[in-house]
């Protein structure tokens, strides 16, 4: 039984390799005549959708300290935790798309980092390395994402922090694929952990709750948890390698995103989870 479950585990970890060797997050906004020009005009479309990164990977925290990021993606991150100064900067990723995307993306500004292809659930690093752990949107599509949550506890020191971005199951977002792909599919029975798992980016993502998040940081000392609304929840810049069409373009025109900051703000596709070993 333990061989075929690391079968399949090995299968689904593949297939999410293989989708974002495709293409690597966020590179649909990379655009320009050159890598710089791409990478410029990336950093400025990131933080103009989601400027609320800024405050919660607190990147000026980073000086002076040993900071590993789990999912480089193009690099713009890790780019901001390069110019705090930190002692040791790593970071690492599944796929060798991105590695190389944030290698040339941190020479291009004349920034450094240990950067290497390897596993969120098999970290190699040894125990307690690092300060601060720092993963926005990466772990809800690891496979067996406890055993991920445990490796970035196991790799920071007592009184380290972690930072991490995962998914909210029942979100906006989460509810426009029920609409799309169960209701109007004549299945609305389907669960969200199906369509979450089948539609949104590389197979297998996940999306938990804010008990449930908390519940994956157990181990740590002190958890906080908070709902942030998204870009893809309010219809804001583009909706990724899956879904487009004139549905969706009619949905951006009539999304009433007023009400919904106003209304309904606790059901952000993002949790933002600062936990303190």
């Amino acid at each position: 039984m333990q061989l075929v479950n690391a079968g399949r585990s090995s299968d689904a970890k593949g297939a999410v390799k293989a989708y974002w060797e495709a293409n690597a997050c966020g590179e649909i906004y990379a655009s320009g005549a050159d890598l710089g020009e791409r990478l410029a005009a990336l950093r400025q479309a990131r933080y103009a959708l989601e400027p609320y990164i800024h405050a919660f990977a607190d990147f000026p925290s980073g000086s002076d300290r040993d900071v590993l990021e789990i999912g480089v993606g193009m690099g713009c991150d890790h780019v901001e935790w390069a110019k705090s100064g930190p002692r040791r900067l790593a970071g690492i990723d599944l796929t060798a798309r991105a590695v190389d995307f944030t290698r040339r993306h941190l020479a291009i500004l004349g920034l450094g980092s240990e950067l290497r292809t390897a596993d969120a659930e098999a970290l190699p690093f040894a125990d307690e390395t690092f300060d601060t752990v720092y993963s926005w949107g990466v772990l809800h599509h690891s496979p067996d994402t406890p055993k991920a949550v445990a490796e970035v506890h196991r790799v920071l020191r007592k009184g380290g922090r972690a930072r991490v971005m995962i998914y909210q199951r029942r979100s906006l977002v989460a509810y426009m694929l029920w609409l799309r792909y169960a209701l109007l599919a004549g299945q609305p029975r389907r669960g969200f952990d199906a369509l979450l798992a089948e539609h949104l980016e590389s197979p297998g993502t996940k999306g938990y709750s804010v008990a449930e998040a908390r519940g994956l940081f157990v181990a740590f000392a002190e958890t906080s948890v908070a709902v942030q609304l998204n870009h893809g929840d309010l219809l804001l810049g583009q909706a990724g390698q899956r879904h487009q069409g004139a549905l969706l373009d009619l949905a951006r025109a009539l999304w009433p995103r007023w009400l919904i900051r106003n209304v309904l703000g606790n059901h952000g596709l993002y949790l933002l989870i600062t936990a303190r070993k």
